[in-house]
């Protein structure tokens, strides 16, 4: 087993279920990295630095500081007693805020005491080694990380991390048939985690180019892994820390999902617009706005086929929207314009086509149908003044 040497701050280790303590709120989970940074001395000797002042006789004043909350410190840890306990909670602080070098040597302080202590839990020494693992692979120590791994994994066999890390471990020494025989045993186990599946995908191309189309007969055996284990697995309780990232690819994926398919829709509709079949393009914009409901392009279409459709209500109101959303919009004026003329209201309809026109006077468009609006607009007021009696 190698010493890892420490390296600038990273991110932390990936995948599963995590056993470290969060900072001050005594919780754990379950998996690789989870800490807090440690305070560290280096305050100046000269001025003001870190809370300490000089005094005017050269001496120096203790000023008030906000205690560092250790209690993650204490937080329970499995069947580990206390001491070990603080060591494993302290390795997984530094983790967390990419300090693996000095994680790496409290992992091995517990694991030491194990020995020295009795300590026989293959659960909990599972993890120390499987902790440990991921501070070598972090620091690029993959034959190190190797052996850890297989230690843990002799603890707690189809141990879902050990055998992650493994795997990323072997795939780094570029020993990719073993690599991808790790993968495709963590996939037999959670099928959720999608670094197996991108690897697996990557490590197949490497192997064709490497073995040719008899790659999968030059593979070690891929261990079959017992329904029992899967089980076990599925039914293990998820940490907060886990439910939230599941929860946040969720919410990654709908969004993709939706995304695609507001595009579908949307390209649907104007193609449709195309055809000139305006009712079924109406609806597609429709769907469009029950996924989007804040894009304004999207009422300026439908106000398209409203107008097409002589539904001018309709068309006005989808222009209100759009110049609520966009008080700007040349298009929702002028298409709101089309409306109002369509509900005869004339002087609103010239009003709009101002507008467009104060907006942008190049519309040629705007300039004809006010000219149409400006004449139907006072043949309505001689009409109205026809009709109405005189006294």
């Amino acid at each position: 087993m190698g010493n890892a040497q420490e390296k600038p701050p990273g991110s932390g280790a990936g995948g599963g279920r995590s056993d470290q303590a969060t900072g001050g709120s005594g919780t754990r989970s379950r998996g690789g990295g989870y800490m807090e940074k440690p305070q560290t001395p280096g305050a100046s000797e000269k001025g003001v630095a870190n809370g300490r002042q000089n005094s005017p006789a050269g001496g120096q004043e203790e000023q008030g500081s906000p205690a560092v909350d250790t209690s993650y410190l204490d937080a329970p840890a499995g069947a580990l007693p206390p001491h070990l306990a603080r060591l494993k909670n302290e390795g997984n602080h530094l983790f967390k805020h990419g300090q693996f070098g000095d994680a790496l040597e409290k992992y091995t302080q517990a694991i030491d005491g194990c020995a020295e202590a009795g300590v026989d839990s293959s659960e909990d020494l599972c993890i120390l080694y499987s902790n440990r693992a991921a501070c070598y692979l972090k620091d690029g120590s993959s034959t190190d990380c190797i052996q850890d791994c297989t230690k843990a994994l002799e603890l707690q066999p189809y141990s879902l991390k050990p055998l992650l890390r493994r795997a990323m471990a072997y795939e780094s020494l570029e020993r990719y048939r073993k690599a991808y025989v790790d993968f495709k045993t963590v996939l037999q186990i959670d099928t959720g985690v999608q670094a197996a599946h991108d690897s697996v995908h990557r490590i197949t191309k490497m192997l064709i180019e490497q073995d040719g189309p008899g790659w999968r007969e030059k593979l070690p055996e891929i261990p079959v892994v017992p329904l029992s284990v899967q089980q076990q697995h599925r039914d293990k309780p998820v940490s907060a820390e886990v439910a939230q990232a599941r929860a946040a690819r969720a919410a990654q994926e709908e969004a993709r999902r939706k995304e695609a398919s507001y595009t579908l829709l949307k390209r649907e509709g104007n193609d449709l617009v195309k055809k000139g079949q305006f009712q079924e393009a109406q609806q597609k914009y429709s769907e469009c706005l029950t996924i989007k409901p804040e894009e304004c392009a999207l009422y300026t279409n439908r106000a398209i086929c409203f107008l097409k459709l002589n539904l001018f209500e309709e068309a006005k109101q989808d222009c209100d929207s759009a110049l609520q959303l966009e008080p700007g919009n040349k298009k929702a004026f002028y298409r709101r314009a089309l409306a109002h003329k369509g509900l005869q209201d004339y002087l609103s309809a010239s009003s709009d086509l101002q507008e467009v026109l104060q907006l942008d006077p190049n519309v040629r468009e705007a300039e004809q149908e006010l000219e149409v609006v400006t004449v139907l607009l006072r043949q309505s007021l001689l009409d109205n003044t026809a009709h109405t009696p005189r006294v």
